[in-house]
């Protein structure tokens, strides 16, 4: 069922969604300071390409004083505009009944978005 719901997501805007991400990652890459800003925007772009059947887990050992730095600066540079767009997206979404596991992605996809130092998919 999830690679149905994978290739629909695909056909209907995922893969706008994953080329923007890979876009940012490689902005974020060319300076050394954004690389690990860039490899968040990468791991984001992966779980925005074929969401259905990944869940977003917390990595153990990495809820440190580094990660917590680096998520404030995700939120306040860019994170609350990128999970502000995913909310909108969801609830736009979720307003039919077909769209609601569409919307539900954006959800997931707005937790990651928010606070992705730390999270891993699996």
């Amino acid at each position: 069922m999830s690679a149905i719901g994978n290739l629909v997501w695909i056909i209907f805007g995922g893969w706008i969604i994953f080329l923007e991400y890979i876009f940012g990652g490689i902005l974020f890459c060319i300076t050394i300071i954004g690389i690990p800003f860039g490899l968040q925007c990468f791991k984001i772009a992966n779980a925005s390409l074929v969401p259905f059947g990944k869940e977003i887990v917390t990595v153990k050992g990495t809820s440190g004083f580094i990660s917590m730095v680096f998520n404030l600066a995700w939120f306040f540079f860019g994170g609350i505009w990128i999970a502000l767009s995913h909310l909108v997206l969801g609830i736009l979404l979720c307003i039919t009944i077909v769209g609601i596991p569409f919307g539900m992605q954006h959800f997931k996809l707005m937790s990651l978005a928010l606070m992705p130092f730390g999270r891993d998919l699996r």
